[in-house]
């Protein structure tokens, strides 16, 4: 039988996730992958791996991974996937991967996107939408500036949702997305999805 993936209004949805991993205490795999850190005058007992991964939402197939040093983040190896994503695809990933390269080269690629955005990362909200998200403009940093880099339009999902270990507390998410259509794509769809991946 034929397994499908998850779509969302037609496009595909994939998901760049990362983790981290101890391999065998051995001098080639420390040389390699290194070590994390400890306190001084301690070694870590296991060298460790990053892996990033490309993984289809629906079936958790992953199609396309990288495995790093451990010293090396996370954004680095995610810009480095984005070369297996097509148009027609829904690319999702945490807030630890927000960045204006992240956002320009998913744009490259003709795929659409939705993260979350870091609370400590601001946008002006330029045009208020019908269904509480509003349009705004990411920024390049300044070297990228300089190398011909333009502003995008991105829109804004702001949501609260119940604390899981405290029913009484609300926790704020904030979404970005290229997906500007509201009448297609709802605040509270790609909320919900959000949360599903």
């Amino acid at each position: 039988t034929e397994t499908l993936g998850a779509f969302l209004n037609g496009l595909r949805i994939v998901v760049i996730d990362g983790t981290c991993f101890d391999v065998p205490d051995s001098d080639e795999n420390a040389r390699v992958f290194g070590r994390p850190g400890s306190r001084p005058g301690t070694q870590a007992a296991f060298p460790k791996v990053r892996l990033v991964i490309l993984v289809e939402a629906g079936t958790h197939i992953i199609f396309d991974a990288l495995m790093c040093p451990y010293r090396i983040g996370e954004r680095v190896r995610a810009l480095r996937l984005l070369r297996s994503v097509t148009p027609g695809m829904l690319l999702m990933w945490d807030r630890g991967l927000h960045s204006y390269a992240m956002v320009q080269a998913t744009v490259a690629k003709g795929c659409d996107y939705l993260g979350r955005i870091p609370a400590n990362v601001k946008f002006l909200a330029e045009k208020p939408l019908e269904d509480g998200s509003y349009l705004s403009w990411i920024y390049p940093s300044g070297k990228l500036r300089k190398k011909g880099s333009q502003p995008i339009l991105v829109r804004i999902i702001e949501y609260t949702i119940e604390h899981p270990d405290n029913p009484e507390e609300q926790l704020t998410y904030r979404l970005i997305t290229s997906l500007l259509d509201i009448e297609r794509f709802s605040a509270e769809l790609l909320a919900r999805e959000y949360h599903q991946r």
